[in-house]
C-alpha cells in the first residue's frame, strides 16, 4: 500500500489548501455568524473542479477517486467544515446522476452542477423516519402525461431553499426498501415548498429546512434508475457520503489541533508555557495519534470503495463511526486546552466543535453505523 501522495494528488491537495486558506478561512466565522450561504465561493470551488470531483471526465467532471475526494474535503474542512460538507452533498448528487442517470438526464442537469451555476441536495430523511429510512412515506403516484404526483415531506435537508435540484427518495410501491424510487425535482416545480430554515448549533453557512411536496408533478423522465431502485441508489450514495463527512471531520480536527499547538506554546502559566507541562504534552500526543489513526481508516475505506471491494460498506461505516467520534473529541480537547478562550468565538475552536458535532448524526447516526458493522461481521462469521 502506498502512503505517499502521487504527484497529481499533491497538486490538487495544494490547490484545495490554497483555496481554503484564501477563500474560506477569512470568511468562515462571518458566514457562520450571519448564516450566510456562500454561493459565490462554492462556484469558485466548482471552477477548480471541486463541484464534480468523482464525476467521470467524459461527462465533464474531474474524474478523481473517492480517496482523492477525501484528501480534498479534509483540506476544505480545515477552513470551514460547514461549507465543505455542503459541497460533499452536492458531489453526492452529481455522482448519482453520473452513475444512474440517462444520457438525457445527464445532459439536462450535470453541466450546471459542474460549474456551480446550480446546486443540488439529497432528500432521504423524513419527519417520521430518520434512522429507519426504509419506512419513508413521501409518495409518488402515477399521474397523467407520464408524470408522478408527489405528496409528503423531507426533514433536515441541507441546502433546502437554495439548491436548484433535489434528489428525492419516494415511495412508488409497497412498504419497505424495494418500494422506493429516486426522482429529481427542480426547485421551480409547482407544489414544491420549503420550511423556515432551522436554527442550528452549527453548519450555519448552509440552510437546513423541511422540503414539502403538495401535489408536486414531476416527469417520470426525471426518475433515476428503475422503479424500486431508489433505496439501493440512496445507500450506495451514503457509502461515499460517509467517507466525505469523515474527511470533513479530519479537516476540522486537524485545524483544532494546530490551533491548540500554537496556543500552548504562547500561553504561560506558573512561569512556564503550557507546552512545557508534561500532562498537556501527553494530551497533544494522544490527539495527534488519534487523528492519524482516523485518517488511515478513512483512506482505507475510500480505497476499498474505489476498488469495489466486497467489504467497502463495512469499512465506510467503520471509518465514519470512528473518525467522527474521535475528531469531535479532538475539537473538545483543543477547546479545553484553550481554557476560557476556547469558549470565545474569536478563537475559532468553538465553531469547529459546533460544526463537527452533527457529523456523528448525519449520513447515518453512529449508532446505525454500529448496526451496519455488526450485521456485516455476522454475515461472514
Amino acid at each position: 500500500m502506498e502512503f505517499r501522495l502521487s504527484e497529481d494528488q499533491a497538486a490538487f491537495v495544494a490547490t484545495a489548501r490554497a483555496f481554503a486558506r484564501d477563500r474560506l478561512a477569512p470568511h468562515a466565522a462571518a458566514w457562520d455568524e450571519q448564516r450566510h450561504f456562500p454561493a459565490e465561493a462554492l462556484r469558485e470551488a466548482a471552477a477548480l473542479g471541486f463541484g464534480a470531483i468523482y464525476v467521470p471526465e467524459a461527462l465533464g467532471g474531474a474524474g478523481l477517486s473517492r480517496l482523492d475526494a477525501a484528501l480534498i474535503f479534509e483540506e476544505l474542512a480545515a477552513a470551514d467544515p460547514s461549507t465543505a460538507a455542503f459541497l460533499s452533498i452536492h458531489n453526492m448528487v452529481g455522482w448519482m446522476l453520473a452513475r444512474f442517470g440517462t444520457a438525457e438526464q445527464q445532459a439536462a442537469f450535470l453541466p450546471a452542477m459542474l460549474t456551480g451555476a446550480q446546486f443540488a441536495s439529497y432528500c432521504l430523511t423524513e419527519p417520521g423516519s430518520g434512522s429507519d429510512a426504509a419506512a419513508l412515506t413521501t409518495r409518488a403516484e402515477p399521474d397523467a402525461n407520464a408524470h408522478y404526483r408527489l405528496n409528503g415531506s423531507k426533514a433536515f435537508i441541507s441546502g433546502g431553499g437554495v439548491s436548484d435540484l433535489y434528489a428525492v427518495m419516494v415511495r412508488t410501491g409497497a412498504p419497505g426498501p424495494r418500494g422506493i424510487s429516486c426522482v429529481l425535482v427542480e426547485k421551480t416545480t409547482p407544489g414544491l415548498s420549503f420550511g423556515t430554515p432551522e436554527r442550528k448549533l452549527g453548519w450555519n453557512s448552509q440552510p437546513t429546512t423541511q422540503v414539502d411536496f403538495a401535489d408536486c408533478r414531476v416527469p417520470v423522465a426525471n426518475r433515476l434508475g428503475a422503479e424500486g431502485e431508489g433505496f439501493r441508489i440512496a445507500m450506495m450514495g451514503l457509502d461515499g457520503g460517509r467517507i466525505n463527512i469523515a474527511a470533513c471531520s479530519l479537516g476540522g480536527a486537524r485545524a483544532c489541533l494546530d490551533l491548540a499547538l500554537a496556543y500552548v506554546q504562547q500561553r504561560r502559566a506558573f512561569g512556564r508555557t503550557l507546552a512545557e507541562f508534561q500532562a498537556l504534552q501527553f494530551r497533544l500526543a494522544d490527539m495527534a495519534t488519534e487523528l492519524e489513526a482516523a485518517r488511515l481508516m478513512v483512506h482505507r475505506a475510500a480505497a476499498a470503495l474505489d476498488a469495489g471491494d466486497d467489504d467497502a460498506t463495512l469499512r465506510c461505516a467503520m471509518a465514519k463511526r470512528y473518525a467522527t467520534d474521535v475528531c469531535f473529541r479532538i475539537c473538545d480537547e483543543a477547546l479545553q486546552l484553550h481554557g476560557g478562550y476556547g469558549y470565545i468565538k474569536d478563537y475559532q475552536v468553538e465553531r469547529y466543535l459546533r460544526d463537527l458535532r452533527v457529523h456523528r448524526i448525519l449520513e447515518g447516526t453512529n449508532e446505525i453505523m454500529r448496526v451496519i458493522i455488526a450485521r456485516k461481521l455476522l454475515e461472514h462469521a
